[in-house]
């Protein structure tokens, strides 16, 4: 993903130093029950749509806004699945980043799916019983979608 400029002011004066930051991700489905997927500039990988709410922007909003800048698609959140701490991730630059992903579920309400930014190399609705090969984070996140659990937060209730 594309390096908000709000970022790089920060990284002027952190330098590389740990950012723990917010994260959204949306789950999007059409009519016919597909799921929108991107295949990512930065590593090649199919995954789900996401990014970095900009200062203020609130979690759901980003959402929608990420899914039509990355895929000129339309969409609603219908309601929260997961919110999530994920692993620390130290990036080919040096930068280091801790991300709080929220994780959307998100109906398709318009637009043609096609590459829209310059963060995905192709972008696609798949059938669930045809995803391309992906990361567990994106693979974990369309299983929560297909059922009718409650939202997901890690570390609670477990025993």
């Amino acid at each position: 993903m594309a390096t908000p400029d709000f970022i790089r002011e920060i990284r002027a004066t952190a330098g590389h130093q740990l950012l723990w930051m917010p994260g959204v991700s949306a789950i999007v489905f059409d009519d016919e029950g597909r799921v929108l997927l991107g295949r990512r500039v930065d590593n090649g990988r199919w995954s789900i749509i996401g990014g970095i709410p900009e200062p203020g922007e609130q979690p759901a909003a980003c959402a929608v806004r990420e899914v039509h800048e990355e895929t000129a698609v339309h969409c609603v959140p219908e309601r929260l699945l997961l919110v999530e701490a994920l692993e620390p991730v130290t990036y080919p630059n040096g930068d280091r980043c801790q991300f709080m992903d929220i994780c959307f579920l998100c109906r398709a309400t318009g637009g043609e799916a096609r590459v829209n930014d310059d963060e995905s190399l192709e972008v696609g609705w798949f059938e669930l019983d045809a995803l391309p090969p992906m990361e567990e984070f994106a693979v974990s996140r369309i299983k929560q979608a297909t059922e009718e659990a409650p939202t997901w937060f890690e570390g609670i209730g477990e025993a």
